[in-house]
């Protein structure tokens, strides 16, 4: 009746995954199954999740899931227990009681020593409600003295503990994990802590059988799990153990001797047995720590401060040392033995304490080994490890330590047919499964070993090879003379000789097997097999190896050398070709690629001397020369060549450092007087041939001329023969000869690449010009070796204005330069003494101006190119600046400054607007000030200007100053008495001045912001207000919350923040939240507002939301809207403008991420979907 239902996934998957994990002979397995019945998704099985939540909503998965079957009560059987609260009057007895259920229990950390502590203080101590917290008893119906508590009533088969390590600070806001020191037993007893004290024995023993463990922070870590195997099922061996040292070992001996003397006299000095007779003759077996040292005083006569803390410290430190003794309850107000102590009326002695200690050291964790079989080990994904009792000691404390803890009744015994039995209680269907599952593992563990283990031989035949060249080479490249084989390499060497021969039936003699490798001159042999009973791995052969076959001696009659030290390398030898040494008659030897040189490969083993590859090559008395500089490389076109010495002759190549393809030149003595060969010393000259000695001239109708202009009035080339040392005079001769512009050489001049004048007195190889390129031949004069080719304009940049062209000598200063050659422009009389010079930058702006007037143009590093602009305007004096001054309006408020709305008729006014609604800069002048003078004096100089003579300003601490970069506001110039040049100002940086209502003296870590506060409810702001923070207490995030609430009287849980971005009219909000910090970890510098992602800076605009009384958490505004708005638009107009010119339809243009990234998703509750069954 219900078709959609589904089958109950859960318990058969984990019944399945059990399975797999005792019986699959496989060291992994998968849980993709299992939580794909849990309805998890790859984000939920990907993330960090809590193993205690898990547990839990596990556990009640499974109870749905098996509703209405004969294993509905599973869990409630095995993990389900329950407690009781009761309340106590004081006054009448009445017991008011309260049942919870319970599958684990949660017990606190936090301040307490271990786990039987935190028992003792849930289910022993009594709270009592007194004073002004009293109970209203039901019986009495009034406010009474009453005593609350809390009991076992039922106990569960196993025991489920879950540890509180995650807390939060409330004072730091932040969560952290409990590091500290957290002892639990193997065994215990939990009849102190249950409602019924009557049972048998048995049924209040519990002992320990699983561990999980946490590794990490609070924000993240790993979890591994500490298993007892009660079934022994696993291979259990002990790890290493680190010797004992002998010092360690003499003391060890020391102390069981001391222990064997105590056996034999009670010491009554002994302050452990004191101390623990005192608290056995105690009917509460409970007492306050400050009465012990009464109760001590009275039995001894004598003060602990007098007669143990010299030696043994406070009483409370002795009881914090003792552990395995005394218990410390009420967070360490209150003191008790051990359950396991034995409460005697009897003083206990050194030697019963010993013997008492030794009874409880077997049930704490990590005290002795197990003796009942059963060892324990660590899973940790898919790794197992056998580890000892001890072990688990370590995880009392640290970021590695206990989160959850199982116990079992120790009544609860396996039966005997389920030790060693992995398949104990499986279900046949599943064990059947298991099977096939094997043998499939089995099937693809031997198809897998053949195939790793198979590899391919290349055989190369000696028949089909002979020697040439150093190697060896094919007969003929037609015929196969490579067979590939396919072998195993666990098989010996001489199954593979076997085989072999078997497969060449004409085969006589000997058989010999020698690796080889293709080497650039040919086939090499290294190593010869020699040990057939060594297998193919172990002899180095591997997938892809060559093998030669032969008979170890010789191939076709030829000896052939074996081995690493006789490997060929492949040299090219360089002669001189027919043709440059004028052999008419053919018995020179020709040159095929026209370069002058025939070239060829020649092959030499590389232990060969020198002179043996002379001899091989040409007469003795010949030259042999090896390669310093390639042809081209420095211009010119030559090549340069060592003549190895005489010593070099009786060393080999390899000593020589020669490899493959290294290049050698061969040349007689009669060769050297040929006109492309030149010795000098030891280093011989190889001229480039003729062919490849040129250099192209193209004429330019106009200097500076476009392509699209070259094309209309077109191109006429000229290939000029050259050399590297022909000057570049000779060239444009013979450009001019060959282009027929048999004008004067004065009218036209030669430039380099990007049209760079070139200085014609220097040759090819000294100008730096490489052979086979352009030069270009322009009209005009010819600067000589002290002239500079220049580019000047007036008034505006040369992308904008006309430019001239002009020849000027580059020992004439600056100062000469504007009075001599540029007085007139266009026919207009210029006033040199209120104009400069300045240069233009490699992106065609005006850049900073020349300085230094008395300076030659060589001494300020004018060059051959660059473009001078003569700009309106007289330069400062050395060491002074000149600054753009601007006032800053509030246009709301006008009325306060209305002396800037008549400012001098000469004066130009430039309104800028600013990001802060109702302002704008206005230009109000010039001010030239010292660099060495104060910001004082700048703000003194400032008041002399016509805009503010007439405004209100009593003294310069009424004024700030700000320094624009980009036409907007950047810093606040602080500290009066500090220069400008120690404020970075440079020469022409714009500076806006603002009147202040009150004197301000702002230090260098404070930040002035513009805060604004939101209206509730609505998308809009109250006008904003300054807001003077500083950083030097508290820069981070936190800090500016701190000191936002203060400002308000509000608290800072109760404000939101966020900067506004004017550009991209948007907000970034800044959350209070900081990352912890770990202490073991290098404590790292606090993340600064003023630090990436925000950058705070003087001037920026904060947003400040009351979350009291306002529920939007956003901060953009109307006008924000339309300004994203109009920037959509504007993008999709570039786009529009953009694609068609490229041709493509360019639509990544513009996809930039802007504006707020993508929040995170919040995290959402682990949960197991359990559907409906059948």
């Amino acid at each position: 009746d219900k078709p959609e239902a589904k089958v109950r996934v859960i318990p058969l998957e984990l019944q399945r995954l059990c399975s797999h994990l005792l019986l699959v002979d496989e060291k992994t397995a998968s849980t993709s199954d299992l939580t794909d019945s849990f309805g998890w998704t790859n984000n939920e099985e990907m993330g960090q999740q809590d193993v205690q939540e898990l547990n839990r909503i596990l556990f009640s998965a499974l109870e749905s899931s098996l509703v209405g079957t004969s294993g509905s009560s599973l869990i409630h059987r095995l993990y389900h227990g329950t407690l009781v609260n009761q309340i106590t009057c004081k006054e009448c007895g009445n017991i008011s009681e309260r049942q919870e259920d319970f599958l684990d229990l949660t017990v606190s950390v936090r301040s307490v020593s271990g786990l039987e502590e935190a028992l003792w203080n849930m289910f022993v101590e009594e709270e009592m409600f007194e004073g002004n917290n009293l109970y209203r008893c039901s019986r009495c119906d009034q406010l009474v003295r009453a005593a609350k508590s809390a009991k076992l009533r039922k106990l569960p088969p196993f025991l489920t503990i879950s540890l509180l390590r995650f807390n939060f600070d409330f004072a730091k806001c932040e969560r952290y994990k409990e590091t500290g020191s957290y002892a639990f037993p193997l065994t215990f007893n939990l009849r102190p802590f249950c409602e019924q004290n009557n049972w048998p024995d048995s049924e209040y023993s519990y002992e320990l059988f699983s561990i999980i463990i946490h590794k990490g922070g609070c924000y993240g870590g790993h979890y591994h799990v500490y298993i007892k195997d009660i079934d022994q099922l696993g291979y259990w061996e002990a790890p290493e153990e680190v010797k004992v040292k002998p010092k360690t070992q003499k003391r060890e001996d020391k102390v069981g001797e001391r222990k064997k003397e105590s056996e034999n006299s009670v010491d009554a000095e002994d302050p452990l047995s004191v101390l623990t007779g005192i608290l056995a003759q105690e009917e509460s077996k409970c007492v306050l720590v400050d009465q012990l040292g009464q109760k001590l005083m009275n039995k001894t006569g004598t003060p602990w401060s007098k007669k143990y803390k010299k030696q043994y410290g406070t009483i409370s430190k002795f009881l914090q040392n003792h552990p395995e003794v005394f218990m410390l309850v009420s967070n360490g107000t209150h003191v008790a033995l051990k359950a396991a102590v034995p409460a005697t009326t009897e003083p206990v002695s050194s030697a019963s304490a010993n013997n008492s200690t030794e009874n409880i050291e077997p049930e704490t964790a990590g005290d002795t080994e197990a003796t009942d079989g059963c060892h324990w080990f660590d899973l940790n994904d898919s790794t197992v490890t056998a580890i000892m009792v001890k072990d688990i000691k370590k995880q009392f404390q640290g970021k590695e330590s206990a989160y959850m803890l199982f116990y079992r009744k120790t009544a609860m015994k396996r039966p005997p047919e389920a030790i060693g039995n992995p398949a104990y209680k499986v279900p046949p269907h599943l064990v059947e499964q298991v099977q096939e599952e094997n043998a499939r593992l089995q099937q693809r563990r031997a198809e897998f070993d053949a195939s790793s283990n198979s590899i391919e031989v290349r055989l190369h035949l000696a028949p089909h090879y002979h020697w040439q060249n150093g190697a060896l080479h094919p007969v003929s490249p037609n015929e196969d003379s490579i067979i590939t084989v396919t072998f195993d390499r666990r098989k010996i060497v001489g199954d593979l000789r076997l085989a072999i021969y078997q497969m060449q039936d004409l085969w006589e003699g000997d058989t010999a097997l020698t690796l080889a490798k293709n080497v650039p001159a040919g086939l090499h042999l290294y190593d010869t097999l020699t040990d057939d009973q060594i297998s193919l791995y172990s002899a180095g052969v591997s997938n892809g190896s060559d093998l030669f076959v032969w008979n170890g001696r010789e191939v076709n009659g030829v000896a052939v050398k074996t081995g690493i030290e006789w490997e060929p390398v492949l040299l090219t030898v360089l002669r001189p070709s027919a043709e440059e040494l004028g052999c008419g008659d053919g018995s020179g030897v020709g040159d095929a690629d026209g370069s002058g040189l025939v070239h060829s490969l020649k092959g030499f083993a590389g232990g060969a001397t020198l002179g043996t590859v002379l001899e091989a090559l040409g007469p003795q008395e010949a030259f042999l020369c090896q390669e310093q500089s390639r042809p081209g490389a420095s211009g010119g076109g030559a090549s340069g060549w060592r003549v190895f010495p005489p010593q070099d002759m009786q060393r080999t190549l390899r000593e020589l450092s020669l490899k493959d393809g290294d290049a050698l030149l061969l040349l007689q003595l009669e060769e050297l007087d040929s006109s492309i060969f030149s010795l000098s010393g030891d280093i011989v000259t190889v001229t480039t041939p003729s062919d490849c000695r040129w250099l192209q001239v193209e004429f330019c109708p106009q200097s500076g001329i476009k392509e699209e202009e070259k094309e209309e009035q077109g191109k006429k080339r000229s290939k000029v023969s050259a050399s590297g040392n022909m000057l570049l005079m000779e060239v444009k001769e013979k450009a001019l000869e060959d282009l027929h512009l048999q004008d004067d050489l004065k009218d036209y001049m030669l430039n380099g690449f990007l049209c760079v004048l070139v200085h014609e007195h220097l040759s090819v190889r000294e100008s730096g010009i490489r052979l086979m390129t352009s030069l270009y031949l322009c009209p005009g004069p010819v600067p000589t070796a002290t002239q500079l080719f220049l580019y000047f304009s007036v008034g505006l940049a040369p992308s904008v204005g006309q430019e001239l062209e002009i020849i000027v000598e580059e020992s004439l200063t600056v100062k000469e330069l504007c009075s001599e050659k540029m007085l007139v422009f266009k026919n207009a009389v210029l006033v040199i003494a209120s104009w400069h010079l300045r240069r233009v930058d490699w992106c065609e702006e005006i850049g900073e101006p020349l300085m230094d007037e008395n300076a030659s143009l060589k001494e300020v590093k004018v060059i051959h190119g660059d473009t001078l602009v003569l700009v309106e305007g007289r330069l400062p004096p050395k060491g002074y600046l000149k600054l753009s001054v601007k006032m800053y309006i509030d246009v709301i408020d006008s009325s306060s400054v209305p002396e800037l709305n008549h400012t001098a008729e000469c004066q130009s006014i430039e309104g800028l607007a600013t990001e802060w609604s109702g302002s704008e800069m206005r230009f109000i002048g010039h001010v030239e000030i010292s660099e060495e003078a104060s910001l004082d004096d700048l703000k003194t100089q400032m008041m002399t200007l016509p805009a503010l003579q007439d405004v209100c300003v009593p003294s310069p601490a009424f004024l700030r100053v700000w320094l624009l970069e980009c036409k907007k506001l950047a810093r606040i110039l602080r500290g009066n008495q500090q220069t400008l040049r120690k404020l970075k100002l440079g020469n022409g940086a714009d500076v806006c001045v603002e009147r202040l209502m009150k004197e301000e003296e702002l230090r260098l870590k404070d930040l002035l912001l513009r805060v604004q506060m939101g209206v509730p409810g609505e998308k809009a702001y109250y006008p904003s207000e300054e807001f003077l923070w500083d950083t030097g207490r508290d820069s981070t995030s936190r800090g500016l919350y701190a000191a936002l609430a203060s400002q308000y009287g509000l608290t800072p849980d109760s404000l939101l923040l966020a900067k506004h971005l004017p550009d991209k009219h948007t907000w970034m909000p800044i959350s209070s939240w900081t990352q912890q910090v770990s202490k073991r970890k290098k404590k790292r510098k606090a993340e600064s507002l003023q630090a990436a992602p925000f950058y705070l800076k003087d001037g920026d605009i904060i947003g400040v939301k009351n979350l009291l009384i306002d529920n939007n958490k956003e901060f953009t505004t109307l006008e924000d809207e339309i300004g994203q708005q109009r920037l959509t638009v504007e993008a999709a107009n570039h786009n529009t403008r953009v694609s068609p010119a490229t041709g493509e339809c360019s639509q990544d243009i513009g996809s930039k991420k802007s504006g707020p990234t993508k929040n995170r998703k919040p995290e959402v509750a682990l949960s197991i979907n359990v559907g409906v069954f059948r």
